[in-house]
Order: C-alpha cells, then structure tokens, then sequence
C-alpha cells in the first residue's frame, strides 16, 4: 500500500507538472519576425494586421537588446490603416519608445509590405507624421516623404560651455544639423548625446546630423540618433 501512494503521489505530481508546462507553452506564442537592415540602419519588421501582436515597451527594448534579444535599432509594425492609405506604419525606438516615424525604417517597411501583403508598384502608410508615399522598383525603394517643418538655420546653441551654429528642421522627426569641416573628426557619441539632450529640444530630444561637404551635390553625414541613443 504505502509503495501504490507513492506512485500515485508520483504520478499526480507528473501529472501537475505537465498541466503547468502545457499552460505556458499556451500563453507563451511564437513571434514571428522579419530582420532588414537599410541604409545601415537594421530593423525587427513584425506583420501585424491581425492586431494579435501587442508589445510594450520592455519588451521592444528587450527585442532590440544586441546581447540578450534580437538586436536592432528599431521595431517595426505593419498593421492595418485607419484612414484611406493601404497600410498603418508603426515605429518604436531601440528604447521601447514609439517614435513618429524613421526614413531608413520606412523604407524597409515597404519592401517588408511588398513581400508579406503582395504591395506592388506604389503604395501608402499612415504614420503620426502624415501619410508616407513609397514607389517599389525592383530592388529599389523610393519614398515622398511628408513636407518638412519649422526650419530654423544658424542657430545658437550653448553645450559644454561652446557656443555651436546648429540648424533645426523637422522632417516628420526633429534634426539638429550641423556642419562641420571633417565628419570622421567628430565624437558623434559625446557630441551627439550633448545635442539631443539639450533643453532647446525636450522633452523629446532631437535625432543629430553632423554633415561635411563633399562636392557640389554631395554630403557625408554621421548621426547620433535619439532612442537609440548611440550612433546609427
């Protein structure tokens, strides 16, 4: 007797341990993800039209951690639109912020919406910037961004007891730009990080282009980007 309450109590111990690895196995769901990278920039694209897929934000920070998840400097989400365009284009920052949108990553996403949703040809999302337009030609992607804002050119900004000529221009996303006589000279991290935090620009900070002139129709560039909050 006392041997068969042993392996009952076994059994129904097994048998607690299965119903307690079945329920999480139940709750815990396969997240399926696309890894694209544009223009430098690397992104987590995650189809969403269903509207099943509800992350907060450690979890996108978790996602985009280099050394314990995915790793991107960002994640995005295609879902279905609200208005009249053909998609809702939803943005988050490496932080797990929700930014308004990002050129690099819109640019991912409509190659993402090419391949996921059969999108051909020229095709529209909603972002909080405004309506993004985006043109599909075989390996290249082209977008008709929202008309930029509030430009603001020689500006003084005091930072680290240095007065810096900046230029401000919102493009669906705060830049600062600023340019200089050698972009590969500049300590984008420390500098960067200096502007974007900068009270002219809470609470949301700003992204930080440091831009150099090479020729007559071309720049070099390096940016520190805000959310990421390292150099993209």
């Amino acid at each position: 007797m006392p041997a068969c309450r042993a392996a009952q109590r076994s059994a129904a111990t097994v048998m607690r341990r299965l119903a307690f690895a079945t329920e999480c196995a139940r709750r815990k769901r396969m997240l399926r993800f696309t890894k694209m990278n544009g223009a430098g920039n690397d992104f987590v694209l995650i189809d969403n039209r269903e509207g099943k897929v509800r992350l907060n934000g450690s979890q996108i920070a978790h996602l985009c951690d280099r050394h314990r998840g995915i790793g991107a400097d960002g994640v995005l989400l295609l879902e279905k639109p609200s208005n009249r365009a053909d998609f809702r284009m939803r943005y988050f920052n490496a932080d797990g912020g929700e930014a308004e949108m990002c050129g690099n990553g819109a640019r991912c996403f409509a190659r993402f919406a090419n391949k996921v949703a059969a999108a051909a040809g020229k095709i529209s999302f909603e972002t909080p910037a405004g309506v993004i337009s985006a043109e599909l030609m075989d390996d290249l992607v082209t977008l008709q961004m929202t008309e930029p804002t509030d430009l603001r050119l020689n500006v003084q900004l005091r930072v680290a007891n240095k007065d810096k000529a900046i230029h401000f221009i919102n493009t669906g996303v705060p830049h600062v730009v600023i340019p200089v006589p050698q972009v590969n000279d500049v300590d984008v991290q420390r500098d960067g990080a200096a502007i974007r935090c900068h009270e002219m620009f809470s609470p949301k900070g700003a992204n930080v282009n440091f831009i150099e002139k090479r020729g007559a129709n071309k720049i070099a560039v390096r940016t520190y980007e805000r959310g990421v909050e390292d150099k993209t």
